[in-house]
């Protein structure tokens, strides 16, 4: 009933799980990992106490394979259930019990396990694999792209309903207070990958900096003439416009945290390129 991947990205050392399914809140099923550790898909007729076991396992260095075989081992119901587990070296491991559902398999690479059961064929895992290693970009761009592989290529035979990305990063969470750099859910969609999409381009234009450092904006003269009449039009700026100074940044700061832009704002004299496309669209629609 359900297609997803785990993953490591040995560039920045993120660990994520992607997964889409016709089922209800996927999300809170089947994704688990933690930051230097691993992460965890458990599926099929899914025994949930396998993330947080899995993850302990991990944590104490066995290796993937010992996690999976040991989290099946004495599970009378393992023939019906279906994980996959990637470490913080990026070692991987994958089961599937021979009782479930058609077409039920895994696919095992280079840092990432794709796994499904109740697929329309075995050329789901394949096509998820595929996009994983073609698409370019870091770890979440990654996962979607094998998510969109899967659906392209049939994906859940029953249709679709929910899906999730899982991405964690140590101290990456909100405030850095823990490690869930992306946890996002569709819950109950006819289109849940694009949903899922559509959610994280919100979360990414205001909550993430994982765009290219070279994207960025100086705050010239012009630019700041600019910034100033926006923030002045939208109350939060009543100073004199031209020259940016501490009162001008920190009303764009003000403003930036209304707009739950916080954790993008800098203090270099430069915004994200992001930021101001967005300020920009915000001027035009008024």
């Amino acid at each position: 009933m359900t297609f997803s991947i785990v993953a490591y990205d040995a560039k920045t050392k993120d660990l994520g799980v992607a997964v889409e399914s016709k089922f209800p809140a996927v999300g809170a099923t089947v994704p688990f990992a933690s930051a230097n550790v691993g992460a965890i898909a458990t599926q099929a007729w899914a025994n949930t106490s396998y993330g947080p076991r899995g993850l302990a396992m991990l944590k104490r260095e066995m290796t993937p394979s010992q996690v999976a075989r040991t989290l099946t081992a004495k599970d009378k119901e393992r023939e019906k259930r279906q994980v996959g587990v990637v470490d913080a070296k990026g070692r991987v491991a994958a089961f599937t019990g021979k009782e479930c559902n058609e077409w039920a398999g895994h696919l095992v690479g280079k840092h990432y396990a794709c796994q499904g059961n109740i697929l329309a064929s075995r050329e789901v895992v394949t096509a998820m694999a595929r996009g994983f290693e073609r698409t370019e970009g870091d770890l979440p761009a990654k996962l979607l792209a094998a998510l969109v592989a899967g659906q392209d290529a049939g994906g859940d035979r029953r249709g679709q309903q929910s899906a999730a990305l899982l991405v964690v990063r140590a101290k990456g969470g909100y405030g850095g207070f823990n490690d869930r750099w992306i946890d996002l859910r569709v819950d109950d969609h006819p289109r849940p990958i694009e949903e899922l999409i559509r959610i994280f381009h919100i979360w990414d234009l205001t909550m993430l900096t994982r765009e290219d450092p070279r994207n960025v904006v100086e705050i010239t003269l012009e630019v700041a003439r600019f910034l100033q009449q926006f923030l002045r039009h939208a109350g939060f700026y009543d100073g004199q416009d031209g020259h940016w100074d501490a009162r001008s940044a920190e009303a764009l700061e003000r403003w930036m945290g209304v707009e739950n832009l916080e954790n993008k704002v800098r203090g270099d004299g430069k915004l994200w390129g992001s930021v101001w496309r967005y300020v920009r669209g915000r001027a035009a629609g008024r």
